[in-house]
């Protein structure tokens, strides 16, 4: 059996995403997941930092110094300090284990909705009448269903999106929002993001889903359609720096949900929603994320 290590860093769980998205794209990862809950005396207390176990296939050399370089570029997108969150990490061998297999122990079906059902794509499971089943295979992409932020645009789609719409998923990730949207009658599904590693896998995954959607390597500035309903899981700052390019991509009387956005973090979307007219028609929340929904009016 092969060996393999376990990374545990704190971050601020907001950015789950995009530090993920450095260790998939930089370093032998196989796989991340995120504890955002602490216990003080078996009694959970609030944390701004969450432990993300970065599990990879082989040792990184240089870490702290990778690390720090990191944190850099971040910090020159416009992130503070505060907002990435330490980055205080211990990293253990771990020998003698199938670390594959457990790996794939941690995951589970994730129950959505009475409605909506992700199972990894490894388990079995005979869907219920009337279920929208999301096959994936968790930790190889961004947007896996098991994050608030994701389980909230789902919900949305659930709620608001009519059946034939144009879809736009910004920011897609692992193509789950686009393929929900699809599965629950939409006639056209586009999903884009700014990182090109992740198309080929949307593209899979909506194969695996028999849900035909279209994937590209975009950013909503340069999207020349107009849609029915759109998803953006995005960081708090980006979604309030490109509210208009949004806005343009929304048919009168289109619905679109915000997510990505920790409670704290929410009066600045709100006032990028103020500032271009947009409509709030529901503010939903799911621990401590909040996702806003609303409709272009004008």
């Amino acid at each position: 059996m092969n060996n393999y290590y376990e990374l545990q860093i704190k971050i601020n769980p907001e950015l789950e995403d995009v530090i993920s998205e450095i260790f998939f794209e930089n370093l032998p990862c196989e796989g991340v997941v995120l504890a955002e809950e602490a216990y003080k005396d078996l009694e959970m207390i609030s944390t701004t930092e969450g432990t993300l176990k970065v599990f990879l296939t082989s040792a990184p050399a240089n870490l702290s110094q990778f690390l720090k370089e990191q944190r850099e570029i971040l910090k020159s997108r416009g992130l503070s300090e505060e907002e990435l969150g330490s980055w205080e990490y211990v990293i253990s061998d771990k020998p003698n284990e199938d670390w594959s297999r457990k790996w794939k122990e941690k995951w589970d079906i994730t129950r959505v909705t009475d409605k909506i059902v992700i199972v990894p794509d490894w388990l079995e499971y005979i869907p219920k009448k009337d279920e929208v089943i999301i096959r994936l295979e968790p930790g190889c992409a961004f947007g896996t269903g098991t994050h608030q932020t994701t389980q909230l645009c789902m919900k949305a789609i659930e709620k608001y999106m009519q059946k034939g719409d144009k879809v736009a998923d910004i920011g897609m990730g692992s193509g789950i929002l686009a393929i929900c949207a699809k599965k629950f009658g939409a006639s056209f599904a586009y999903g884009c993001d700014n990182d090109e590693t992740v198309i080929d896998v949307a593209k899979e995954n909506a194969l695996k889903n028999n849900a035909e959607c279209t994937f590209e390597l975009n950013t909503a500035d340069k999207i020349t359609e107009k849609f029915d309903f759109v998803c953006a899981n995005i960081l708090h700052n980006v979604l309030a720096e490109i509210m208009g390019d949004l806005k343009n991509i929304m048919n009168s009387g289109a619905a679109m949900v915000l997510s990505g956005i920790l409670d704290e973090k929410k009066p600045v979307v709100l006032e990028a929603i103020k500032k271009h007219n947009l409509e709030l028609i529901e503010e939903a929340h799911q621990d401590q994320w909040v996702a806003l929904i609303v409709r272009k009016v004008d």
